[in-house]
């Protein structure tokens, strides 16, 4: 077997190619695949830094960087926990509101068009495949 034949290769190839995409249609809005993921996750209720951090596995010190730009661009803001004075949370301004309604349309939009190129069984089968490779993932990070 190529490596070029590989699950990690076509994994890998499609994922750049959605966040290739994602960024080019997302350019005329300041969205990013990254923002767009930022702006999902960020619900009514809020979510800390650090709880986001995970979700989007990304490095803190990379994500306070992109909270800050979209900070200054009146994306989102930053509050006290009103519980815990020590918790600060994020929340999306109207603008970071708005954003979030053109990443999702973009997604939705996207969705749309390939479940027209594929069949129940064949999305089904992804979808399958996709929870094999992340439960394997898991358990390889688990023993480490």
């Amino acid at each position: 077997m190529q490596l070029n034949e590989t699950i990690e290769f076509y994994t890998k190839a499609s994922s750049m190619a959605l966040k290739r995409m994602y960024n080019y249609v997302g350019s005329d809005y300041g969205i990013t695949q990254t923002i767009g993921f930022v702006l999902v996750y960020i619900a009514k209720e809020g979510i800390s830094p650090g709880k986001l951090s995970e979700k989007l596995e990304m490095k803190k010190s990379s994500l306070t960087r992109l909270l800050n730009k979209m900070e200054e661009e009146g994306c989102i803001y930053k509050k006290n926990d009103s519980d815990d004075k020590r918790i600060t949370k994020l929340f999306l301004t109207e603008k970071g509101l708005e954003r979030r309604r053109i990443a999702k349309v973009a997604v939705l939009g996207f969705n749309e068009r390939i479940m027209t190129s594929v069949s129940d069984t064949e999305l089904d089968a992804f979808i399958k495949v996709s929870k094999i490779i992340t439960s394997e993932v898991d358990s390889i990070i688990e023993k480490k």
